[in-house]
C-alpha cells in the first residue's frame, strides 16, 4: 500500500469502529432488530433477509451493540474481498495498491461510508448485488470466449442476486442491468436460446417465494405500498422538486469528486484494461437503467438518493482508468506527435505528464477530504450529538431519538412498577417503540399511530390488552391522540423526560399512565 494512503485508511476504519461499537442503533436498525423478534416469511416494509439475520444473531450471541453490527462485519469483508477480485480479474498484476485505491474511494463516499455501517436492508443489497455481477461478468466473458461458459458461475451469480432481493427489492435494477445487457450486446444473444439462463432466472424467482406467500396472506400490503410510494396517489404531474432533491443529494452524498471520476472512467476504460471483458457493459447499464428509472419516479412521486446505491457498484473500479497515468500520458502524445521539434515533443511528454499526475493527486487528496469530512460529521452526529439541534428546535427529529433512551427507559421502569398489574407498553410511533424495545430487550413493546407499519400485523385485536394498564410514551414529533386515551377508563398527567447532552436541550418524551384499557384497535 502506498503510504500516502495508510492515514486516510486509519483514519476511516477507527471512525467505523466508534460507530459500530459506541452509536445507538438509528431507530430503523431497532426497528428491523425488532422484526427478528417476531419471525416471519416477509415484512411489510420490506423483504425479509436482514431481519432473519438479526434474529439468528440475537438468539445465538444476545443482544448487543456488537451483535447488532456483526452481519456489517461480515458483509463488509465479503464485499472488499469481491472487489479486491474484480481488480485481480480487470487489471492483474497491478491489483494491490490499485484495490486499495479503490477501497479508500468507497469509504470516502458519504453513502457508502453510512451504508455499509448501519445495520439496515442496505449492507446486504449492495454486497451480494457485487458478487452477483462479478461472477456474472465472468461468465459472460468465459461465454463470448469458449461459446459455453462456466455454469457455476452463472447459477452462483443467480443465487447471488436472490439473496439481494431478499434483502431489498431495487435489487431488480441490477437484475435489468444484465438483461440489457444481453439484448444490446450480439455475441450475447445465443444465450436466450441456453436452457442454463432460464434455470438461473428460476433460482433468482425463488426469492420470491416468501415475500409472495407473505403478501397473498396479508392482502398484498407491501406490494401496494411500495406501488403507492413510487408512483403516487395524487394523480400524474411533474414535480421537480423531488427530482432536484434527488440529483443534487445523489451527486453530494456519492461524492462530487467521484461522480467526475466515474465519468471520466467510463470514457477510458477500454484503454486501461488488461483484458478483453463485458465489465463496462454491464456496468453501465447497471448504472443508467437504476438512475433513469429513479430519476423518473422522482418526477412523478419521490425517490430517495439511497434507493440508487446499487448503481454505482461497478464504477469504481473504473476510477482506475482515471488513476492510470499511461492512458493520459498516451493521449497527449498524439497531440504532442505534431510538434516538429524533438525538444519540443520531449517538453511535450513531460507537460502532460505532470499535468496527469498533478490531476491525480488533487483528485484523490480532494476525495478522501470530502469523504473523512462527512465520517466525522457523520459520526460525531451519530454517536456524540445531533448537530442539527444546534440550529433549531424542530430541524431533524429523526436523528434526535439517537439519544437519551437510557434515561428513556429508566423512567419507563420506575412507572411501570407504580402502575402496577402487568401493564403495555406502547409509543405514538414505530421509529420511538422499537427504540424503546431494543433498550428494553422488550419485543412486546407497541407502537400505536395512524401511519401503517409492522406492528399492524403483530396486533391486530384488542384481545390481549382489553382491561390492562399501560405506559404510553410520545414526543412532540408524534404525539398522542386523545382518541387513544379516551379509550381507558382513565389517564394520568404527563411525566415530562427532558433528554440533553452537554448542556444542550435535544428533545422531550412524555409518559402517560393510562387505566382499564375498554377496547378498540390498538395499532
Amino acid at each position: 500500500m502506498p503510504r500516502s494512503f495508510l492515514p486516510f485508511l486509519i483514519a476511516f476504519i477507527l471512525l467505523r469502529l466508534v460507530f459500530w461499537f459506541a452509536t445507538f442503533p438509528n431507530p430503523d436498525e431497532a426497528y428491523y432488530w425488532l422484526w427478528g423478534q417476531h419471525p416471519a416469511l416477509s415484512y411489510y416494509d420490506h423483504p425479509p433477509l436482514e431481519a432473519w439475520i438479526q434474529g439468528l444473531f440475537n438468539a445465538i450471541f444476545g443482544r448487543s451493540t456488537f451483535t447488532l453490527r456483526l452481519p456489517n462485519l461480515l458483509s463488509n469483508a465479503a464485499f472488499f474481498y469481491t472487489y479486491y477480485q474484480v481488480i485481480h480479474y480487470l487489471y492483474r498484476k497491478r491489483n494491490k495498491p490499485s484495490f486499495w485505491l479503490v477501497a479508500l474511494s468507497i469509504l470516502a463516499s458519504p453513502l457508502y461510508f453510512l451504508f455499509l455501517a448501519l445495520a439496515w436492508h442496505d449492507h446486504l443489497l449492495i454486497t451480494f448485488s457485487l458478487v452477483s455481477s462479478y461472477l456474472f461478468i465472468c461468465f459472460l466473458d468465459s461465454y463470448m470466449e469458449n461459446r459455453r461458459g462456466e455454469s457455476w458461475r452463472l447459477y452462483g451469480a443467480a443465487g447471488a442476486i436472490a439473496l439481494a432481493t431478499l434483502s431489498k427489492y431495487n435489487a431488480v435494477f441490477v437484475v435489468l442491468g444484465f438483461v440489457a445487457t444481453l439484448i444490446v450486446d450480439k455475441r450475447l444473444r445465443p444465450l436466450w436460446r441456453d436452457r442454463r439462463l432460464y434455470f438461473a432466472g428460476a433460482i433468482v424467482l425463488t426469492a420470491l417465494i416468501p415475500i409472495v406467500l407473505w403478501n397473498v396472506s396479508n392482502d398484498f400490503q407491501s406490494f401496494r405500498y411500495y406501488v403507492d410510494r413510487s408512483v403516487g396517489s395524487d394523480g400524474f404531474s411533474l414535480k421537480f422538486s423531488p427530482f432536484f432533491n434527488f440529483v443534487l443529494f445523489s451527486i453530494l452524498l456519492v461524492s462530487p469528486m467521484l461522480c467526475v471520476g466515474f465519468f471520466r472512467g467510463l470514457r477510458r476504460i477500454e484503454r486501461s484494461l488488461t483484458i478483453h471483458t463485458i465489465y463496462p457493459t454491464v456496468a453501465f447499464w447497471t448504472f443508467i437503467i437504476s438512475t433513469v428509472t429513479l430519476i423518473g419516479i422522482s418526477l412523478l412521486s419521490a425517490a430517495l438518493y439511497y434507493w440508487n446505491i446499487t448503481a454505482y457498484l461497478l464504477l469504481f473500479p473504473l476510477l482506475l482508468a482515471v488513476f492510470e497515468q499511461e492512458s493520459e500520458v498516451r493521449s497527449q502524445e498524439s497531440e504532442a506527435q505534431k510538434v516538429e521539434s524533438t525538444q519540443n515533443l520531449k517538453l511535450s511528454r513531460e507537460a502532460a505528464k505532470r499535468a496527469t499526475q498533478n490531476f491525480q493527486k488533487f483528485l484523490f487528496f480532494a476525495t478522501q477530504c470530502y469523504g473523512l469530512l462527512f465520517a466525522i460529521l457523520l459520526v460525531v452526529h451519530y454517536t456524540i450529538f445531533p448537530l442539527s439541534a444546534l440550529f433549531d428546535k424542530e430541524t431533524d427529529p429523526d436523528s434526535r431519538m439517537l439519544f437519551g433512551w437510557g434515561q428513556v427507559a429508566a423512567v419507563v421502569k420506575s412507572q411501570t412498577e407504580s402502575v402496577g398489574g402487568e401493564p403495555f407498553l406502547a409509543t405514538t410511533d414505530y421509529r420511538s417503540a422499537s427504540a424503546l424495545a431494543y433498550q428494553l430487550n422488550n419485543k412486546n413493546v407497541m407502537a400505536i399511530s395512524d401511519r401503517v407499519d409492522q406492528f399492524d400485523f403483530w396486533y391486530t385485536s384488542d384481545a390481549t390488552f382489553k382491561g390492562r394498564n399501560a405506559l404510553l410514551l410520545s414526543d412532540d414529533w408524534h404525539p398522542v391522540q386523545p382518541k387513544l386515551l379516551a379509550q381507558f377508563d382513565h389517564t394520568s398527567e404527563r411525566t415530562t423526560i427532558e433528554i440533553s447532552r452537554f448542556g444542550l436541550w435535544i428533545k422531550n418524551y412524555y409518559l402517560i399512565k393510562g387505566y382499564g384499557f375498554r377496547g378498540g384497535r390498538v395499532s
